[in-house]
């Protein structure tokens, strides 16, 4: 897949399934890898959640480079990949994305106040990332 239109795709695969692993460049020439849960933001960027002190925000800071492979609940069945460039948001201007987050994975919040609270004491950040290239282009 590449172009607007195959991104599209992804991004209506990632829509209904947010199961994903995220890598990043780590020091060097390694690849760090992270089990998240992404969605797509109002910008048609995707969103994952994360905090100030993990690895992979603190990778995506040095090199904004970022992979997503998306798949099912059933992890064997039809996937994606993304690749594109990531920003890192720190709150408070992360918490819109943080709470569009939410709402897009599971809905309403019982109690956004504490949601707030709680973004706020465990340093959460948005990783936004701007999709590129999306695949797979072929299969073997």
């Amino acid at each position: 897949m590449e172009g607007d239109m195959e991104l599209d795709e992804a991004r209506d695969f990632v829509r209904q399934h947010h199961r994903a692993v995220l890598a990043a460049k780590g020091p060097g020439d390694t690849i760090q890898q992270s089990p998240v849960l992404v969605t797509v933001g109002a910008d048609e960027d995707l969103l994952v959640s994360s905090r100030e002190t993990a690895y992979k925000t603190k990778n995506l800071r040095r090199d904004p480079w970022a992979q997503v492979c998306v798949f099912s609940d059933a992890f064997f069945g039809p996937w994606v990949f993304i690749e594109g460039t990531a920003e890192v948001i720190s709150l408070p201007e992360a918490m819109d994305d943080l709470i569009a987050y939410y709402q897009s994975i599971s809905g309403e919040h019982p109690d956004w106040a504490d949601y707030r609270r709680s973004m706020r004491e465990e340093q959460r950040v948005a990783l936004r990332i701007t999709p590129l290239r999306a695949g797979p282009n072929r299969q073997g």
